[in-house]
């Protein structure tokens, strides 16, 4: 099969009450970014399904990613979130026995259509996983480079603009100033907060449009967590970011947009404000105001 080229990366682009659902989980949710809603759909996913083998992880899901806006999928542990996530750049499809049906769209074009490079997508949608994955035999610097060795070697940019790239990533996941001056050392004497920032930059040097994050900060101590977050909400200015998380609180703080599953199947997509305040099914209004999960 033909490789097509590269998808184009898009050009750079008061608050609610605390009724009973928001104190519920003990939070605020903060205010949505201005152009919140209003971008143009970048990552469209229609009737999609995702299985292991005979199981059915994702059940006819539907919802469309907005560029520069942050979208928080949560839901109870097995419900999906993670499987979905991973569909969303063809990472599900790497586990024997899983399969897709249904279709995923990046500016117009179908993810899973003939002829399209699977690594290709992956750069575009960067993914960072749930504990950090630093590579240990790589100093700093090659760890961020690393998307770089997987480029013919026509496409891969010379040494000066790699370290301009590693370092305008390092600055994007505000870790620059933690290791400008050993970018030589050992990824693996980095901190775990530190440890999953730097793969964040790994994920940022490739210039993506979407970041997906699942749970990036369930392995981390709160102050990680907090600057984990921060960044999250930062990162919305340039990208797309998707993150799935267990934590209520973290979704009502850091997202635009907060997305429920429940069982396979995607029950509720809202602004975060709308969600956590005045839910339209009452499927989540019990997740929510913690009846059960």
């Amino acid at each position: 099969m033909t490789t097509p080229e590269p998808l184009a990366a898009p050009a750079p682009l008061p608050r609610p009450p605390e009724p009973a659902a928001l104190k519920a989980i003990g939070t605020t949710v903060r205010q949505p970014a201005a152009n919140a809603g209003t971008g143009e759909v970048i990552l469209d996913v229609t009737g999609l399904n995702a299985y292991f083998g005979a199981q059915h992880a994702v059940r006819q899901a539907s919802i469309a990613f907005r560029e520069r806006e942050v979208t928080a999928i949560i839901g109870p542990s097995g419900c999906g979130k993670s499987t979905l996530l991973r569909c969303l750049n063809r990472m599900h499809e790497t586990v024997p026995t899983a399969r897709v049906t249904g279709r995923i769209e990046f500016h117009g074009q179908d993810l899973y259509g003939p002829g399209v490079n699977p690594i290709e997508v992956r750069r575009h949608i960067g993914m960072v996983f749930q504990r950090p994955t630093p590579f240990p035999t790589l100093n700093i610097r090659d760890n961020v480079a690393a998307g770089f060795r997987a480029l013919p070697r026509h496409r891969r940019p010379a040494r000066d603009e790699i370290d301009a790239r590693v370092e305008e990533a390092l600055r994007g996941a505000a870790l620059w100033d933690e290791v400008k001056d050993r970018l030589k050392t050992g990824a693996i004497a980095l901190s775990g907060g530190q440890q999953q920032r730097l793969c964040i930059a790994r994920a940022l040097a490739n210039e993506p449009s979407v970041i997906l994050l699942d749970e990036p900060t369930a392995s981390l101590d709160p102050l990680s967590t907090q600057k984990i977050e921060e960044l999250v909400y930062a990162l919305r200015q340039r990208f797309t970011v998707i993150i799935v998380t267990h934590n209520m609180q973290q979704a009502a703080r850091v997202s635009d947009r907060t997305a429920f599953m429940l069982n396979g199947e995607l029950v509720e997509v809202s602004p975060t404000g709308k969600l956590f305040t005045t839910p339209s099914d009452p499927r989540t209004e019990a997740y929510v105001t913690g009846r059960f999960g």
